[in-house]
């Protein structure tokens, strides 16, 4: 999917009125979802989601997540619902034999972080994990699932983006009415400079941290001075632009896809003899990268380009959250089991 021009705050007004009424059935009926009472998990669960759609930086959040609690002796499992992929699960993913047709592009990616198991009735995917051993369940892209009862919830925010035309899908990116999605949230992430206005428009209805991304200092120094052409599939694809300036590159030329696009052998083609015309290297997303395949075009165009890989660096008042969270809901756990 690609995000509609009039989602954003300064788009046309006219598409979001039109669509208003729609909106407003889907918003309900998400908030009820959102109410139902899922499955109690025998671990600890950490939810990172956003509230409205297209990217926001969860699956770096995720990464990030898996990364510290590993260090801290967890055996963390993500949960996912693997978009983009067309297995139902629940199935662990493994990167040697599965492809993003298959479980999806941010699988793969989660995969090299942490265990992974796809499945779209998350329950299910927590029992596979806690079987195979984990000791804590992140869910990416949660908010708004009601499989498992989450004891920490973190929604991630784009610092420019912020809430685009505030309205709620299909007439803007709310994937529900903002008021009704904030006491599901413990805190509120937001990715960059706030630009938007978010602190205000929160104000004290949930606590806010700072995050940022930031490109992996290698790929940065070889991008540096460097012309190239820059083309993503991903949720707000001008980050990945900005990104790519902040690393000091020329954007000669710039593609833009739906999130998730399935790139085809043509438009790979395409894009490899555009960038011999300009004298420009193609530049993609990790994200990205992991759909050039399965065909000899897809295959040429992912050894060629290059990729520009980030990380997203958590507060530390965010990360002593989500450690007192699992500590908190391990001690709850094991006070409820009783002795053994």
């Amino acid at each position: 999917m690609r995000m509609p021009d009039f989602w954003r705050a300064e788009g046309a007004l006219w598409p979001a009125r039109l669509l208003t009424p729609f909106a407003a059935v889907l918003g309900t009926l998400t908030l009820r979802r959102m109410a139902r009472t899922g499955f109690r998990a025998p671990v600890p669960v950490v939810a990172i989601g956003n509230f409205t759609a297209g990217g926001a930086g969860k699956t770096p959040a995720t990464i990030a997540l898996a990364e510290a609690f590993s260090a801290r002796g967890e055996r963390p499992f993500v949960i996912m619902r693997g978009h983009g992929g067309r297995l139902a699960g629940p199935v662990a993913v493994d990167p040697r034999r599965h492809a993003a047709e298959t479980v999806g592009d941010e699988a793969l990616l989660l995969a090299r972080a942490a265990p992974v198991i796809v499945a779209r009735d998350r329950a299910a995917g927590a029992r596979r994990a806690v079987a195979a051993g984990a000791t804590l369940l992140l869910l990416d892209d949660a908010l708004q699932n009601p499989h498992l009862i989450k004891d920490l919830t973190l929604a991630l925010i784009d610092g420019a983006f912020g809430f685009g035309n505030g309205r709620v899908i299909p007439a803007g990116p709310l994937r529900a009415p903002l008021e009704g999605q904030w006491p599901q949230v413990d805190c509120a992430v937001i990715v960059g400079p706030d630009t938007a206005g978010i602190a205000a428009r929160i104000g004290p209805a949930i606590p806010l941290h700072p995050a940022r991304l930031e490109p992996a200092p290698e790929a940065a120094a070889r991008l540096a001075g460097v012309r190239v052409l820059a083309f993503s599939g991903i949720g707000l694809p001008e980050k990945f632009e900005a990104s790519l300036r902040a690393c000091g590159a020329e954007i000669a030329a710039a593609h833009r896809f739906g999130d998730h696009h399935r790139f085809t052998p043509a438009e790979a083609r395409r894009i490899l003899a555009e960038a011999e015309q300009l004298g420009a290297r193609p530049v993609t997303t990790e994200k990205d990268h992991v759909r050039l395949g399965g065909h000899p075009d897809l295959e040429r165009l992912a050894a060629r380009a290059e990729i520009l890989p980030v990380t997203l660096r958590l507060a530390p008042e965010t990360l002593d959250l989500a450690y007192r969270a699992v500590d908190s809901a391990r001690s709850r756990i094991s006070t409820a089991s009783g002795p053994a």
